[in-house]
């Protein structure tokens, strides 16, 4: 619908809007209720604060793949990636998938060590405690606390952004109702919940992707083929050329703005480290699971960044001179840039109001998944590293249980009462996405170094990220009054600034720890020191659990011999695949495309189509494919309890080692 005086009228109603959240928030609650039943019916599986946190650690790798494609797929990826695209062609898609996507392959060697030398932990931080003591536990609380602030923060921003533009619903109205059904369903189901919401929601993504590609490049009346979007951007290219970029086409991955971005983004993912609630899903996984799952989620999310924002960005620039685009006759103004709706104007205009209510679901989804696991983790922070660790270090599972519920209501008020102050500034999804490293990222060399580096200091760990985010607000707020002259939020969002500040952090952050680790001694920590110092939790008290249960349990807290060497070995090979991919998405595929100065002739744009094509379907089918085979025995043997064909209780159906379930 075409805008009137400037105004942009919603494509769909605010009765789509709240029928969405409050509908599809009621029907995962229900169904976590439901799943909750049928659990403590068939399997015998009680809710326990084992259960609630960690999944009792058997999660098989389809779902933890899954989990890690849902993780990193929040409003603020699909919204800023496609507005990148938008902005600066191709370059902005691929440099967003690529750089972002090395962050996972690191991630996973740390998660591998994590399940190697703590098993039994429920927290990364419980790691940090024994090692450092108050000094470096409270920084590393503190850090990851405020990454978790950033993010679910920036989820109810861009989410509510999307419905009031698409529905016309008040701002604040989405801030507060998006994450009510979150709350109350990951109340009810745990980090299982979030796992279940997980493998919903790439189902919607995955299906939005491939629809809109197949709309776009063959039924799409306005474009309908990959010579189509060509042409169509060509023309763009002559109306509004791209600074900065070959020739000033869309089509290139020679922009400079595209690669500074890709460091941008390089760094924030690194960051996300931080936030302890990609270790939490590494601790719900089984032993055998961990890396697989996490390469191949990582793999399989490149489809999301690249295939859907590529697709959907280049539709935008395509069709906005056309009278059917939503801001028609004018451009997209640059706060409409800025708060990622690039992504539901180009549905709106090729797809009409399906393609509204698809991204408002696809958004409702990629809020509620992301905004679950940052519960979860913030629940089970508080609880273990808090309650537990200084105020009652004998606390039993009900009482566990009680303090998360209420760690998630507190949570989700405070979040939401932040993010309505925010929503009324000029502040939106991007700003935040590429900032949050200038805050954080100095804090990701001392974390990963708690599992993986034995010399660290306690001076390390506690004073080299505070010293790195100074050094880096410095850094970041100096360069925008040197570049630009002047520090507000144009400035400081500017390309070479968020560049500075970004690289700055990750960087300092190491450096302090490396010389205050050196200067003070370094700690020679003895890992076996976490295999006895963290307990899992007594559940006796729960309602339900049965000695059998709590005996599993307390066996979670070692490994076999058989799994103790899997994990080294996975170790080992993880270090050697990362290496590999980063040889391969961040030098070999960009750099000489960037140094020639390239640009995309029209056979070369339909072999990128039909690789995005390819990327989109195999990253798709086993996401979305590989966890219900993995559970094929299971489902088969529901099938036929729940028909009378077999009246024995799943849990006492086959047990499998869980070095092998991978």
């Amino acid at each position: 619908m075409s805008a009137a005086d400037g105004v942009v009228v919603p494509a769909l109603g605010q009765g789509a809007g709240w029928g969405i959240i409050v509908g599809a928030g009621a029907f995962f609650t229900l169904g976590m209720w439901l799943v909750s039943i049928l659990l403590a019916k068939f399997q015998h599986e009680v809710q326990g604060s084992e259960m609630f946190m960690t999944a009792k650690r058997s999660i098989r790798s389809g779902l933890v793949a899954s989990g890690v494609v849902s993780g990193w797929t929040i409003a603020a990826t699909l919204l800023t990636s496609t507005s990148w695209v938008y902005e600066f062609g191709v370059s902005g898609a691929y440099f967003y998938a690529a750089y972002a996507n090395v962050q996972i392959f690191v991630f996973a060697i740390a998660a591998v060590e994590l399940k190697r030398r703590a098993p039994g932990a429920h927290t990364v931080l419980e790691v940090t405690r024994i090692r450092y003591g108050t000094l470096g536990h409270a920084t590393q609380i503190f850090y990851s606390t405020l990454r978790q602030i950033f993010n679910s923060v920036n989820i109810l921003i861009g989410g509510s952004a999307v419905f009031t533009a698409l529905t016309g619903m008040n701002v604040i109205a989405g801030i507060w109702t998006l994450p009510l059904g979150v709350a109350l369903y990951t109340m009810a189901g745990g980090i299982k919940a979030t796992i279940l919401t997980d493998y919903a929601h790439n189902i919607i993504v995955y299906v939005l992707i491939l629809t809109g590609m197949f709309v776009v490049y063959t039924t799409s009346s306005l474009l309908g083929s990959s010579g189509a979007v060509f042409d169509a951007l060509q023309d763009a290219a002559q109306r509004d050329p791209v600074a900065g970029n070959s020739g000033g086409s869309y089509l290139t991955m020679s922009s400079q703005t595209g690669i500074l971005l890709g460091v941008v983004v390089l760094t924030s993912a690194f960051g996300s480290t931080v936030d302890v609630q990609l270790f939490q899903k590494a601790i719900a996984a089984s032993p055998g699971a961990t890396l697989p799952g996490y390469f191949i989620g990582g793999l399989a999310w490149l489809a999301i960044p690249f295939g859907l924002a590529t697709t959907f960005g280049l539709t935008c620039r395509a069709v906005e001179d056309t009278p059917f685009f939503p801001t028609y006759p004018r451009p997209m103004s640059a706060l409409e840039i800025s708060r990622g709706l690039a992504l539901p104007y180009a549905t709106e205009t090729l797809m009409g109001k399906g393609g509204s209510g698809f991204v408002l679901l696809m958004t409702f989804m990629a809020c509620t998944s992301g905004f679950s696991s940052d519960l979860v983790s913030v629940a089970s922070v508080f609880t273990y590293d808090v309650y537990a660790a200084y105020i009652d270090p004998n606390v039993r599972g009900t009482r566990v249980m009680t303090i998360s519920h209420l760690t998630v209501v507190v949570w989700t008020v405070c979040i939401a009462a932040i993010a309505t102050g925010l929503s009324q500034t000029t502040i939106g999804v991007s700003y935040i996405l590429t900032t949050t490293g200038i805050w954080t990222a100095s804090m990701v060399f001392p974390m990963y170094a708690t599992v993986l580096w034995g010399q660290q200091n306690v001076v390390a760990a506690g004073l080299a990220p505070t010293l790195g985010s100074v050094t880096a607000i410095a850094s970041w707020l100096g360069s925008a009054y040197a570049l630009e002259g002047a520090v507000t939020v144009d400035t400081t969002s500017a390309v070479l600034p968020l560049v500075v500040g970004n690289s700055v952090s990750l960087v300092s952050g190491a450096v302090y720890s490396v010389l205050l680790t050196f200067v003070f001694g370094s700690q020679e920590f003895d890992w076996d020191l976490l295999k006895t110092g963290i307990r899992a939790v007594d559940d006796s008290d729960v309602k339900g659990v049965t000695p059998e249960q709590l005996a599993q349990q307390i066996g979670s807290e070692k490994l076999s011999k058989e799994e103790e060497r899997s994990l080294v070995q996975a170790k080992k090979v993880g270090i050697v695949l990362a290496a590999v991919l980063f040889l391969v998405f961040v030098v070999l595929i960009p750099l000489p495309l960037y140094g020639t100065g390239y640009v995309f002739s029209k056979e070369f744009f339909t072999f990128w189509v039909v690789l995005t094509f390819g990327i989109a379907w195999s990253s798709a089918l086993v996401i979305l494919l590989l966890p219900v085979w993995q559970s094929r025995r299971t489902l088969l043997r529901f099938w036929r309890y729940a028909f009378g064909k077999r009246r024995q209780s799943l849990a006492d159906q086959e047990q499998r080692p869980r070095n092998i379930e991978t």
